[in-house]
């Protein structure tokens, strides 16, 4: 009996809420639209406050209570995680009520809606950027604010994030065995973010790649590659003394000063055959204008002699008489 009656409590309670809400919901009356908005509120019950506080906001536009409204329901959309929607109602909330004493908190919380809003590092990081700004944005409007004391910390975490991105695309070139590309994307990294914490591991990357680089080059490549593979190698190693980096550097470039000597072995093997082709390419070509030549001539001859003959033929004719007339004799 004592459950049952529990029970009956219980669905009671449910219903006189559940009835405040949808009374809330259908009625046209302000104070008590906003007095059950602000109990939902205060009970955390985000959703339901943010139903009632749209309602309020063409009935309370004007009036006191329009701040709050506004203020509220910029915290219930922080809290349901709509943190675009929310960096936006502070935003705005900052920027209509200046003087009011929580601009500065709304001002805060918009710049906290925006970090919170941003991606993870694997996906487009435009709102990473956006963050960024609109955090060193109350730095600069409240520089002394107790706020702004985790703000660089959190820029901090942002900008890890945009780096961390640039480097694991320069990373994914390298697993492709796109060197080259590789080589640029991390040279970009650093010159992106000169203080970045990954320098390290860049540094090894760009070694790494210039010495497949060189590795894999074509001819007229190579020894431009092996220099710059070993020009990194030892910078790695005056960069990063006593690493496991460094142990790396000295082992690449032991290979790299051995294919170093075998590639001059190559140079000049390749050298003498280009000679000796090239020689007889010549000696060909020579043959065969010798050829072309004597050809030349013999066409020359046969039709030198064949105007010879030609003129011999004419001469012949202009020297024979013609022949004598034939006189009938008369009878």
């Amino acid at each position: 009996m004592k459950k049952y009656i529990l029970g009956l409590f219980a669905v009671a309670v449910i219903t006189s809420c559940v009835s405040q809400q949808e009374r809330a919901m259908r009625s046209a009356d302000k104070e008590f639209i906003l007095k059950a908005a602000n109990e939902n509120f205060a009970k955390k019950k985000w959703k339901n406050a943010l139903a009632l506080y749209d309602r309020l906001a063409n009935l309370v536009a004007g009036t006191d209570d329009f701040p709050n409204v506004g203020f509220n329901t910029a915290y219930a959309n922080y809290y349901d995680k709509s943190y675009k929607l929310a960096g936006h109602q502070f935003k705005n909330f900052a920027v209509s009520f200046p003087k009011d004493p929580r601009a500065e908190e709304a001002a805060y919380m918009s710049a906290l809606c925006y970090y919170e809003g941003s991606m993870d590092y694997n996906l487009d990081q435009s709102s990473t950027e956006l963050a960024i700004n609109e955090l060193q944005e109350f730095l600069n409007n409240y520089p002394n604010s107790e706020r702004s004391k985790n703000i660089s910390q959190l820029i901090d975490e942002l900008s890890y994030k945009l780096e961390f991105k640039a480097y694991e695309n320069a990373r994914q070139y390298y697993k492709m065995g796109e060197y080259k590309a590789a080589n640029v994307a991390f040279e970009n990294v650093l010159e992106d973010f000169p203080s970045t914490k990954l320098r390290s591991k860049i540094y090894d990357y760009i070694m790494k790649s210039r010495y497949e680089l060189a590795m894999k080059s074509v001819y007229g490549l190579k020894d431009e590659r092996i220099e710059s593979a070993l020009t990194y190698t030892k910078l790695v190693e005056k960069e990063l003394p006593n690493t496991e980096y460094s142990k790396t550097a000295v082992d690449l470039r032991e290979k790299l000063e051995k294919e170093k000597q075998n590639f001059v072995v190559v140079k000049k093997q390749t050298e003498a055959r280009i000679a000796a082709l090239t020689a007889k390419q010549k000696k060909e070509a020579e043959k065969l204008a010798d050829k072309d030549k004597t050809e030349q001539q013999i066409k020359d001859q046969i039709s030198n002699e064949k105007k010879a003959m030609q003129l011999q033929r004419d001469s012949a004719a202009l020297k024979t008489p013609p022949p004598a007339a034939t006189f009938k004799i008369q009878r």
